[in-house]
């Protein structure tokens, strides 16, 4: 625990005790893990910024990061001080995107240690990099939590020069990796499984192009086994699409570069992305190589198929995001799991049959009821082993197998359905 933390923790405590969730075990919960990433998982810079490690990993996930802290956007009026370390977060993200904009996880300080000491990529990896799997969705997360922060308070500032260079350096890679046949990055693992290094000598499979940005690793952080990664991509076009508006005049070129990519991942998302589905519905594949190769699945992790309307990159209603989540909370996608315990859909990442917490938290961010945005709660703290904790992966027949026994980025995303459907019963008591 930071120093300034304590006084945080007793307020973040206290709004949970004062907005209670119908079901016990899962108010408890939320009173207990509502503190956890400010308490547990984030820590004060000599810079000023905060670092945010991702659980029992002492590394920082600039995705993980992101939602971790996502929940405390929302609380700012609620509880102010929240604002100046979210801020701080946001700053050493994008000091990391600067860094290494290839690299998906980072060291408190350069003590060079690293998830294999062996990897091969086409530089000398810095010794503040934890792990160089490129990912798109690492260079979007700061872009989400920046307009996050600007539409819960208005507040500009955060868009200052350092944020436009660090906007530039992302733009870069996206543009190069729309083209990866051009693309010096590589990345080899020695004696691994092979989801967890880049085929083809480390390049990844062979793709076209689509207009599309390709994608070295999943959000899970196992290789795509096609290079375009949809959900990615709809993330990346998303959170390129809401800073338009916000770009500067003396920025212009940005913002020329940015719609360019808006475009074209537009289109490529129309023509390659929307296909037939296993289940004879129009919808979303999860992956496409343009070479007419397609993976029909959803995994658990974020950005995922099931979670687009969270990111706001589709509208939960809208007839293609329906077909796609009809058939990936179902036994066509390879990845979905119904058990005694619990239902959902879990990852490659983790053995077969265990499903993610994640998951389950996001069915209920994309439900329209609250009746089962309830229910996706008083799920997940009835399937925690007696722990209070979310894990990564969790068995679904029996809860007490589970991955990693603390996963901050899952108890925070059951924070943010807690937050959603408070969220909604404060509107139903408005009207």
């Amino acid at each position: 625990m930071t120093e300034d933390s304590r006084p945080l923790a007793a307020a973040l405590t206290a709004f949970a005790d004062e907005h209670p969730l119908p079901d016990a075990p899962a108010q408890q919960m939320f009173r207990t893990l509502l503190p956890d990433a400010l308490v547990k998982a984030t820590s004060r810079q000599a810079d000023g910024t905060y670092f945010v490690a991702t659980g029992d990993i002492p590394a920082m996930w600039l995705r993980d990061a992101t939602f971790q802290v996502l929940p405390y956007v929302q609380l700012i009026k609620d509880v102010p001080d929240l604002k100046p370390i979210l801020e701080g977060v946001l700053r050493r993200e994008l000091a990391f995107v600067q860094l290494d904009p290839y690299a998906n996880a980072f060291n408190q300080t350069a003590n060079a240690a690293h998830w294999r000491d062996d990897d091969e990529t086409n530089i000398s990896v810095s010794p503040q990099v934890w792990e160089r799997k490129f990912e798109i969705d690492t260079l979007c997360a700061p872009l989400l939590l920046a307009l996050r922060l600007h539409t819960e308070t208005g507040d500009a500032a955060l868009f200052d020069a350092t944020f436009w260079e660090t906007f530039a350096v992302i733009l870069d890679i996206f543009e190069q990796e729309q083209h990866h046949e051009q693309s010096p990055y590589f990345f080899r693992r020695r004696d691994t499984a092979a989801n967890d290094t880049l085929p083809d000598n480390g390049y990844g499979t062979p793709v076209a192009y689509t207009g599309l940005i390709w994608d070295g690793f999943r959000p899970s952080d196992n290789r795509c086994e096609y290079g375009y990664h949809i959900p990615a991509n709809l993330f990346a076009k998303t959170v390129l699409k809401g800073l338009l508006p916000l770009i500067p005049a003396n920025h212009q070129s940005l913002a020329a570069r940015a719609q360019t990519l808006v475009t074209a991942i537009e289109r490529g998302i129309a023509k390659y992305a929307i296909q037939t589905l296993p289940s004879g519905d129009q919808g979303l594949a999860y992956e496409v190589d343009g070479l007419g190769r397609t993976r029909f699945m959803d995994d658990g992790n974020v950005p995922s198929l099931l979670s687009l309307p969270f990111l706001g990159a589709i509208a939960a209603d809208d007839p293609i995001y329906l077909a796609t989540k009809t058939f990936i909370l179902s036994r066509q996608n390879p990845y979905y799991y119904q058990g005694e315990a619990f239902a959902g859909i879990g990852s490659e990442h983790t053995p077969p049959e265990y499903v993610w917490p994640i998951a389950v938290a996001m069915a209920g961010l994309v439900a329209e009821s609250k009746t089962e945005k309830a229910a996706k709660l008083a799920t997940i703290a009835a399937t925690t082993a007696g722990t209070g904790q979310c894990h990564e992966g969790v068995h679904k027949d029996d809860p007490a197998q589970f991955t990693r026994t603390w996963f901050s980025w899952a108890n925070m995303t059951y924070c943010q359905l807690a937050l959603d459907y408070l969220s909604d019963q404060k509107e139903e008591v408005a009207l």
